[in-house]
């Protein structure tokens, strides 16, 4: 009697190893060329955001990726510089995310008071997210994929419930930013879902469907 296919054999097999090919030619081809094309603009926005407020012009935190697998995760700053050590105070007064003290925590601020007014307008476009290109040239992200959380939110996410969203790569765009980015409504079960939706079907034609659809949601509706 044949054995059914596992979620294992699927990781692992022949086509997952093409389609990995595939998805790889296709992040370097567009991260680097967008990044050519972008270069005017990086310096640009790297220029503004020095005269703007004191600080970096990066900001550099530590994700956990594919497989729980950390790196450092650029983005520009749009925010004080002192913006993490504000993170455990604001959790329990103003996060998006009502968790109840139980369960994944993801923290989500909606008119984040920590926001500076060019950090404001680099968000709402998605322009802070840039950097990012970078992180895709390296190999820690892909151009579409579940979004990198911070230790503090993987640590969470580690039983057999959840541990299957980060089967897929971690991605600059994805499943959830198209369907319910900027939603102040979204539950956390439900973010959860759609990052396990994508992990169990993610491919070289739905990334380019996810990646069709994302200049629509590239522009927030609410300050997040």
């Amino acid at each position: 009697m044949a054995r059914k296919a596992t979620k294992e054999d699927r990781i692992f097999s022949p086509g997952h190893y093409i389609n990995y090919s595939f998805k790889r030619v296709l992040d370097i081809t567009i991260a680097g060329t967008a990044l050519i094309l972008l270069s005017p603009l990086f310096l640009l926005i790297a220029v503004m955001i020095k005269i703007e407020s004191k600080g970096p012009v990066f900001y550099i935190s530590y994700r956990a990726g594919s497989r729980y697998r950390i790196f450092k995760f650029y983005k520009f700053r749009t925010m004080v510089p002192d913006a993490d050590k504000q993170v455990a105070a604001m959790m329990e007064s103003n996060n998006q995310y009502d968790t109840n003290g139980a369960g994944p925590v993801f923290f989500k601020v909606t008119n984040d008071p920590r926001v500076t007014g060019l950090g404001a307008f680099l968000r709402n476009t998605s322009l802070d997210e840039i950097p990012q290109l970078l992180n895709v040239i390296i190999g820690d992200m892909s151009l579409v994929g579940n979004r990198p959380l911070p230790l503090y939110e993987a640590a969470t996410l580690t039983t057999d419930d959840f541990a299957g969203r980060f089967i897929a790569p971690a991605g600059i765009t994805g499943l959830w930013q198209i369907k319910k980015r900027g939603n102040k409504d979204m539950s956390v079960e439900e973010r959860i879902s759609l990052d396990i939706n994508y992990a169990e079907k993610h491919s070289v034609l739905y990334d380019m469907w996810i990646l069709a659809n994302t200049p629509g949601a590239m522009r927030q509706k609410n300050n997040v």
